[in-house]
């Protein structure tokens, strides 16, 4: 046989993988070769208000036995690399997409790894698809009927294509319903896609004929959540290719569809009826799927559970994004263990959760606690009780009038210093408290509110079909109007806003359940709006608190502290990178019940109202990881950059070396990028400006002498005249016109050829005529570099 030389891995798949691929009939329908494929979209890193995505997971190839199912990963090296040199990569690729099958070859040789038996061989060719799908069928024991499930198709033709986390979820509840499990759970974060892993599940069942009986039917399908938002947009938008066979449940028990919908609420019973969903006979529905089912669904003393249990002959899937906690384990003893997890921290990992930043804004009265005067009374004449009154009991117990005009004076100013159309979600104590803080807004916005009267909004129970109104175009993201909206519990859970940039807390938030919800406000990522991270701004302490809970899995980009005045003026801050209330619904609204109703005269007061007072926005903490990643740390921007500086080279003489050679500093600038390091957000948490980066981090991290640009720039026309004057006298006039470019702008000045288009430079010729008077572009090139490695000599 003929030995090509391969200098790539390019030319090893071309030549010698995809044709041995192609051997083993991997390219006969319906299987397929995914070469170059693609599963994740790389971490976003927040660099200052810049953002960069690292490097996305990327497979050789994937082997499929259908369209909608992989079996198989291969990673392809170069042919002078062993056979074997890819196989880890292919192994840690093939536990990432839950296949049992990793190839590794250089195009002559084959090492498989199979993850039934745990061998690793050696192979002269690729096994055939029946063969490594007997051998699947096999290792899973997987009986034709439920071959026959995992590989019915997938719905395709909206043009979406699960992705690889989904497209696992899907399987694997498939595969556990066909071999009779009737009690599923599965655990997802929030925004990674549950609705459209229950509509592929539906789907495949549904064109699989599948059923709990054995008969040549589809099945009975019941879509079960607890309010009518979460059931209302998956019938309306995902489900609709299901076509007449949907039906939403409300007021008749129709029985002649397949794909049902309803709220427990809507056929619950309650003191006027006996329960709608007993119009229905216990074995009607072969599958229900109960969308956020750690909502009280599963605890023993709810009416929901009663449900569940009166079509216990169904197969329930339950579908929620919180993993176990004291606060939710009656819903992991009633489903089980979850069959796949994934986390919001792997979805921020991946790419496909966006990071975020969190703001931690505390007010006097939240730092040191309220105590009314003697003689205090509230707005109602009535003396409020003489006691200390802390950030828990405010809104709750007593409310403080200045306190909510000084966040909303301090939210406003945040939102002038960002952007003033960013889509804002404020959660408050409850609904009165969110109408008290849309007027402070709303008075404080003036200047926008009079063109945009919907700026500010309510969207609580009490707002009906308005609020309905307003939350439609709050998600709309091509509606620019409502931009901030306040509310209380409604929001928390099942209300996609992918445009979403800023989530504020003004309530106490103790449920880490509740908590990611909130957060899940946030994490859409939308590239084509320039939506890759989100604020949170806490002015309780809930999200620092929580974040350094133990059971939190997505770590932010960094954290903050301020404190403000009663104006919302920050008089500090510091900056650095880095019981869940469950709530009744009427079968009338679309909207929760909020536990705060509005006062009126003939309704017994809850809370005392003070108006007067003197409030101070009292400090920006930034919070990391710790090595281990199990618990965030407080630390500044400046200790953090000097202790990964540290990491990469052991003193400043040895940064010094790589710094100076241009393609190196390109290193290591994209290496402190990775890590979150601008050197913009540097010069000011450092106040320095003028400084060379170079000089910065030496300074930060060795305790180096700091110079400005322009001292680097006149000590090297003082101590290196020799350089410049081997050159003419244009030639050196050129040189010393990029040293004053360099020094009021920064390195990026010696960029060739783009610096020499630019006045003063292009003042002497063109890019060849200014070359020219160096000799030639090779050496006007290596003029700039010389340029260079003496600015950073000393």
């Amino acid at each position: 046989m003929v030995v090509f030389k391969t200098d790539t891995e390019a030319d090893t798949c071309r030549k010698y993988v995809l044709p041995k691929l192609v051997d083993a009939g991997w390219d006969n329908d319906p299987h397929s070769i995914a070469e170059q494929r693609t599963f994740t979209d790389g971490r976003i890193v927040v660099i200052g208000e810049r953002v960069r995505r690292k490097v996305s997971k990327r497979a050789d190839y994937l082997l499929r036995h259908t369209r909608d199912f992989a079996i198989a990963v291969v990673e392809a090296k170069r042919e002078y690399e062993t056979p074997g040199e890819g196989l880890q990569k292919a192994k840690d690729y093939a536990e990432i997409l839950d296949l049992k099958f990793a190839y590794s070859t250089n195009g002559l040789g084959i090492v498989e790894y199979d993850y039934f038996t745990g061998f690793e061989r050696e192979l002269d060719s690729f096994p055939t698809p029946s063969e490594l799908w007997e051998r699947l069928q096999a290792g899973r024991n997987i009986e034709d009927d439920t071959a026959n499930g995992l590989l019915t198709p997938s719905y395709h033709l909206s043009g979406k294509t699960p992705r690889y986390y989904q497209e696992i979820a899907i399987n694997r509840t498939v595969e556990e319903v066909f071999k009779g499990n009737d009690r599923i759970l599965l655990t997802m974060a929030t925004g990674t896609g549950k609705t459209d892993v229950a509509f592929q599940i539906c789907w495949k069942l549904w064109n699989a004929r599948w059923n709990r009986t054995g008969e040549h039917r589809r099945p009975k399908i019941l879509y079960l959540a607890d309010r009518n938002i979460l059931v209302d947009d998956p019938k309306d938008k995902i489900f609709t290719p299901f076509g007449d066979a949907r039906w939403k449940i409300r007021g008749e028990a129709k029985k002649s569809r397949e794909m049902y919908f309803a709220t427990y609420q809507a056929i619950a019973k309650d003191e006027r009826r006996p329960g709608l969903y007993r119009q229905y006979a216990t074995d009607f529905f072969d599958l229900i799927i109960v969308d956020e089912c750690h909502r009280g669904s599963a605890r023993d003393e709810s009416n929901w559970r009663e449900i569940l249990e009166y079509f216990k002959p169904a197969y329930q899937l339950g579908m929620t994004a919180t993993p176990l906690r004291e606060d939710n384990r009656d819903t992991y003893r009633y489903f089980g263990n979850p069959i796949y997890q994934y986390s919001l921290k792997q979805g921020i990992e991946d790419g496909f959760l966006a990071p975020y930043r969190v703001h931690r804004v505390i007010t006097s009265y939240d730092a040191a606690g309220w105590r009314p005067s003697k003689d205090d009374i509230d707005r109602y004449g009535r003396e409020i009780p003489d006691k200390e009154y802390h950030t828990e009991d405010f809104e709750r117990e007593v409310a403080l009038l200045m306190r909510t005009k000084a966040i909303a004076h301090h939210l406003t100013d945040f939102l002038k210093n960002t952007d003033r159309f960013a889509k804002t979600i404020i959660f408050c104590v409850d609904q009165e408290h969110a109408i008290e803080m849309r007027r402070a807004l709303t008075n404080l916005n003036a200047d926008l509110t009079r063109e945009y009267s919907d700026y500010v909004c309510r969207i609580t129970a009490d707002e009906g079909g308005i609020g309905r109104g307003h939350l439609s175009r709050f998600q709309d993201i091509e509606t620019k109007t409502p931009v901030i909206v306040t509310t209380s519990q409604l929001l928390t859970t099942g209300v996609d806003v992918q445009t979403c940039k800023n989530v504020v807390l003004i309530r106490v938030v103790n449920s880490m359940t509740e908590f990611k919800q909130i957060i899940g406000r946030g994490t859409r990522v939308r590239d084509d709006y320039d939506k890759f991270f989100f604020n949170i701004i806490d002015y309780t302490g809930s999200a620092t608190k929580l974040f350094a809970d133990p059971a939190f899995d997505g770590y932010p980009a960094f954290i903050s502290e301020e404190e403000v005045d009663d104006d919302g003026r920050t008089l500090k801050y510091e900056t650095d990178d880095i019981n869940v209330e469950r709530v009744s619904e009427d079968v009338e609204e679309i909207f929760d019940v909020d536990p705060g109703l509005p006062i009126d005269m003939e309704t017994e007061r809850r809370k005392y109202y003070f108006d007067g007072g003197h409030v101070e926005i009292a400090a920006q903490l930034v919070y990391e990881l710790d090595p281990d990643g199990k618990q965030l740390r407080v630390v500044k921007l400046t200790d953090y950059t000097a202790e990964k500086v540290r990491t990469l080279y052991a003193n400043a003489a040895a940064i010094r070396k790589d710094w100076a050679d241009p393609i190196k500093r390109s290193e290591i600038i994209a290496l402190l990028e990775e890590r979150g390091i601008s050197f913009d957000e540097l010069a000011k948490a450092t106040n320095q400006p003028d400084a060379d980066p170079f000089d910065l981090l030496c300074h930060i991290a060795y305790n180096a002498p700091l110079r400005t640009r322009r001292e680097r720039a006149s000590r090297l026309i003082k101590e290196e005249q020799a350089f410049f004057d081997q050159y003419g006298p244009e030639a050196r006039g050129i040189l010393e016109e990029l040293l004053e470019k360099y020094a009021d702008h920064g390195t990026a000045q010696f960029e060739i050829p783009d610096v020499l288009k630019v006045p003063p430079i292009s003042n002497h010729g063109n890019v060849m005529e200014i070359a020219a008077l160096f000799g030639s572009p090779e050496r006007l090139k290596e003029a700039v570099e010389k340029l260079q490695a003496l600015l950073y000599t000393a």
